[in-house]
């Protein structure tokens, strides 16, 4: 009996661990957003400090799909419309490394820059 409640026991906490590491959301200053909105990147321009990697969170509100891609970063990922994706970038030495959108590249323009 006492090796049930044990058991029993084990498994509670464990499932109430993985409840905890699967429930946990990013939180909101752990990502820089990059909102995509009428075939435009709105900021344009993004802060990140030097020498640090970053997460950002791309949010497309467009209905049609987007391209975030950088040659100087090397991202090149596609974010379906009304969807959100995610973009790891850096360490990035500090300056300025633009970004586009190839699916609408006269107005998706935009740059992060390191300081």
């Amino acid at each position: 009996m006492r090796r049930v409640s044990l058991l029993s026991a084990a498994c509670a906490i464990a499932m109430s661990g993985a409840a905890f590491l699967n429930a946990a959301p990013v939180r909101a200053d752990d990502a820089i957003t990059i909102v995509i909105n009428d075939h435009k990147f709105e900021p344009a321009e993004v802060k990140v400090p030097a020498n640090k990697r970053v997460t950002l969170l791309v949010d497309n509100q467009d209905a049609t799909s987007e391209e975030f891609e950088s040659g100087e970063m090397k991202v090149e990922k596609i974010v379906g419309g009304r969807k959100q994706i995610k973009v790891m970038v850096g360490p990035l030495k500090p300056g300025r490394y633009p970004f586009f959108g190839e699916f609408h590249e006269a107005t998706a323009q935009g740059a992060v820059i390191a300081e």
